[in-house]
C-alpha cells in the first residue's frame, strides 16, 4: 500500500478493461490518477469512482497517437496534481484478421496506437522523470510479443516492437533513477477478448490480472509475465525449429 501512497499515476487507456481495473486498484491503495483516453464520459466515471476512495484524479481526453495532446495532457496532470511519478503505457488495440484480409489502415492504426501511442507517453514524462532522478515506466505488453500467432500479424508486431522500444529505453535510462517494467499478460477476460468462440487457455478473470500487475509494479520487476503456465509454454516457442512452431501454432487461433 505505501508504495502507491501520495504518487501520481499516469495511465493510458484507462477508459475501460486493464486501464480502468489498474486506476480503481491504485486508487485503492492510495494513489493519485492522472488517466488518459479518448472516452471522456467513462473517464469521469472512472474519477468518480477514484475520489470516492480518498484520492486525487484528474481526466484528459486525447488520442496517443496524437504527440502534443500527449504531451499536453501529461502538463495538466503536472500542473493539477505534481510530478508524475509512473506512467503505465496500456492503451492498445488488437485485431483479428488473416494475412490476406488485413487492410493497410487497420495494421497502421494497430501500430499507431500501440506502439507510437507509448512512444508519445514516454517522450511526454520521461525528461521530467530523468530531471528529479526518480520515476517508473510501465509497458503493457503481451505475451503475443514472443513469436507470431495465427490472425494476429499486426498485433504480433505490435507488442514484440513494443517490448523492443521499452528495452531500449531501459537501457538508456541505466543510473538515472528512472526504472521500466514490461509486463506480458497472456488473456484477461476484456472486451477484447469477450465474445469469442475460441477456448483462450488460462484465460484469467480481470481483477485477478490487475493485482498481478500491480505487485509486478510494486516489486519494480524489469518483466513480468503471466500466467507462469502459459508465459513457459509461449518461451518454449523461441527455441522451437520453425517447422515445428509453425505446425503447433497453426493448429491453435484463439481470434475467433
Amino acid at each position: 500500500m505505501a508504495y502507491w501512497t501520495n504518487k501520481l499515476v499516469m495511465i493510458t487507456g484507462a477508459s475501460s478493461g486493464i486501464g480502468r481495473g489498474l486506476a480503481l486498484e491504485i486508487a485503492s491503495r492510495g494513489g493519485n490518477l492522472g488517466l488518459l483516453a479518448r472516452r471522456e464520459e467513462l473517464l469521469q466515471e472512472i474519477v468518480s469512482e477514484a475520489t470516492a476512495r480518498g484520492v486525487k484524479a484528474v481526466a484528459a481526453s486525447a488520442d496517443v497517437r496524437d504527440a502534443r495532446a500527449v504531451r499536453a495532457a501529461a502538463d495538466r496532470f503536472r500542473n493539477e496534481l505534481g510530478p508524475i511519478d509512473v506512467l503505465i503505457a496500456n492503451a492498445g488495440i488488437g485485431t483479428a484478421d488473416h494475412a490476406l484480409k488485413l487492410a493497410p489502415e487497420h495494421a497502421s492504426d494497430v501500430i499507431n496506437i500501440n506502439v507510437l501511442g507509448a512512444i508519445n507517453s514516454v517522450s511526454a514524462v520521461a525528461p521530467e522523470m530523468v530531471a528529479r532522478g526518480q520515476g517508473r515506466l510501465v509497458a503493457m505488453s503481451s505475451l503475443a510479443a514472443y513469436r507470431g500467432l495465427p490472425k494476429s500479424a499486426a498485433y504480433c508486431a505490435s507488442k514484440a516492437a513494443l517490448t523492443s522500444y521499452f528495452e531500449s529505453v531501459r537501457i538508456d535510462l541505466r543510473n538515472t533513477g528512472v526504472g521500466v517494467t514490461i509486463i506480458y499478460p497472456g488473456f484477461i477476460k476484456t472486451d477484447l477478448t469477450a465474445g469469442r468462440a475460441a477456448k483462450m487457455p488460462y484465460l484469467m478473470e480481470l481483477d485477478y490480472a490487475v493485482k498481478k500487475i500491480v505487485s509486478a509494479i510494486e516489486k519494480e520487476k524489469k518483466t513480468y509475465a503471466f500466467p507462469w503456465q502459459l508465459a513457459a509454454i509461449v518461451r518454449s516457442g523461441l527455441i522451437m525449429p520453425a517447422s515445428m512452431y509453425d505446425w503447433i501454432a497453426g493448429r491453435n487461433s484463439y481470434r475467433e
